[in-house]
């Protein structure tokens, strides 16, 4: 026979709605709650969860929409986010566009087929206006102009520019820069970039990189081999870093002897390439648990106004863009 939230609550010995409030996470009593979940595993109790979002109108899901899965900064916050989620209950559905404007539509149709509570969106680059779903929505990574919704984000601009000023502070007076072409992320830190070169009286340049399998790459072979090749490089994130380092190797080129390296993203891998890589770190923890529990919040307060959350990251200083002087590690 089918064991049901009244035998539950006579095994816990409290009321059946005593046991409702503890399955849907709302407040208990913790010595209550854990009687509650005793009770559960004794009785083999499972819950109807179909009937349960039928009674709700929603699924008690929330949808993760990442721009580019292959990164490694959208797999960590997606790894928090959902760690987030399953403690909360909550069923997490994930989805990639790998920077598909078009995709990223037909995504957000599908979490409003989906019925879901909410959906955290990494913006497409090429996104030019706010989504709108009848769904609480929380952004991260990137922010879309003009729009009202929650967002959580690093302080880009000012980040860039501290990677300008420790690569100057280091001797190096040409710098190029490779950010995303269009998102807002990618435009924030070349606008740090820039406005730190100019500051410093340095030559900067930054280009616009479409987002590729070899993103930067090709860019940067035609920099390197001009007649006038940077001191230094700046890359926007940890896949431009990856192809900026194999595109110096191809060239022959050494790090930093020849030029220095440094960008965002803090991967596994850069602590041991040669001296390391000089990076920012984002605090991708940070910016995980703050887009859930925004998103939670909204979700409870649907009339609240929206929240612009602005995270610092911290500056990793390592061997590939110290003084000539100082040594170096070679392509070897």
């Amino acid at each position: 026979m089918a064991v049901g939230i009244r035998d539950v609550a006579r095994e816990a010995g409290v009321s059946p709605a005593t046991v409702s409030r503890v399955l849907a996470g709302k407040a208990v009593d913790r010595s209550m709650r854990e009687r509650v979940l005793a009770a559960v595993t004794a009785t083999g109790y499972r819950p109807n969860l179909a009937a349960r979002r039928l009674r709700s109108q929603r699924s008690e899901t929330i949808g993760l929409i990442v721009a580019d899965i292959r990164n490694p900064f959208f797999t960590a916050v997606s790894r928090t986010i959902e760690m987030i989620a399953a403690e909360r209950g909550l069923r997490l559905i994930l989805s990639n566009t790998d920077e598909d404007s078009a995709k990223e539509a037909a995504y957000l149709d599908l979490m409003e087929q989906e019925r879901v509570n909410g959906v955290i969106l990494a913006p497409a680059r090429s996104t030019d206006r706010p989504p709108e779903h009848d769904f609480p929505m929380v952004l991260i990574d990137r922010n879309v102009p003009g729009s009202a919704l929650d967002c959580v984000t690093l302080d880009n601009e000012a980040m860039a520019a501290a990677l300008v000023d420790h690569l100057a502070a280091n001797g190096h007076r040409r710098i190029t820069g490779l950010f995303g072409a269009d998102s807002d992320t990618g435009r924030a830190r070349r606008i740090g970039f820039e406005r730190a070169g100019a500051r410093l009286g340095l030559t900067t340049m930054g280009h616009a990189v479409p987002h590729a399998e070899c993103e930067g790459a090709a860019t940067l072979r035609a920099l390197l081999e001009g007649r006038e090749r940077p001191d230094a490089i700046v890359a926007s994130n940890g896949v431009m870093l990856l192809n900026a380092l194999r595109a110096l190797r191809e060239i022959g080129l050494r790090v930093p002897d020849d030029v220095a390296l440094a960008g965002f993203d803090n991967n596994d891998w850069m602590e041991f390439v040669g001296g390391g890589l000089t990076v920012i770190e984002q605090p991708v923890n940070e910016i995980g648990r703050t887009a859930m529990t925004m998103l939670l919040d909204r979700i409870a307060n649907p009339g609240v106004p929206a929240r612009k959350v602005v995270l610092q990251g911290r500056m990793i200083e390592r061997g590939s863009s110290v003084r000539h002087t100082q040594g170096a590690w070679s392509k070897e």
